[in-house]
């Protein structure tokens, strides 16, 4: 047997006990209706929700700040529980807010939502607008094992 032949058979050999690459994590995505965009997206144990703004479930937006603070944290949540995941499994928020003078303001609601030596890591910043939103709240998760 020459030795190109040993050394095919060899590779091949070899290839064929060599594991399978496994797949990379399945990815599902939630479309939001009438938008060009996913409310939230997960791949594998990740979820990412897009930025959720304080309407009220009638599509009306409400005056009051807490009122539309609470409205996007509730969409947040409603979000991460049609993709499998809760607000225990948020590890980082994004906030945009159209006046930081509200700062204080969303984080009485905002602590609410997570067990206090479990806060997300956060970033917030100031915006000059929204759409005539108030603020907007974008959050990620990781699933517990």
């Amino acid at each position: 047997m020459s030795n190109v032949i040993r050394l095919s058979l060899a590779i091949l050999s070899i290839a064929a006990c060599s594991p399978v690459v496994a797949a990379g994590p399945s990815t599902q995505y939630f479309p939001r209706a009438g938008k060009p965009f996913s409310s939230a997206v997960r791949v594998g144990d990740f979820v990412y929700v897009s930025g959720a703004t304080g309407y009220a479930a009638d599509g009306t937006l409400p005056g009051d700040f807490v009122i539309q603070a609470t409205n996007s944290m509730d969409a947040v949540a409603k979000e991460l529980q049609l993709a499998g995941a809760s607000m225990d499994d948020v590890y980082r928020c994004t906030i945009a807010l159209t006046d930081m003078n509200n700062w204080d303001a969303f984080n009485t609601v905002y602590v609410k939502y997570f067990k206090k030596d479990r806060y997300p890591v956060r970033m917030s910043f100031g915006v000059t607008s929204l759409g005539g939103a108030a603020v907007e709240v974008q959050c990620e998760a990781h699933l517990q094992k």
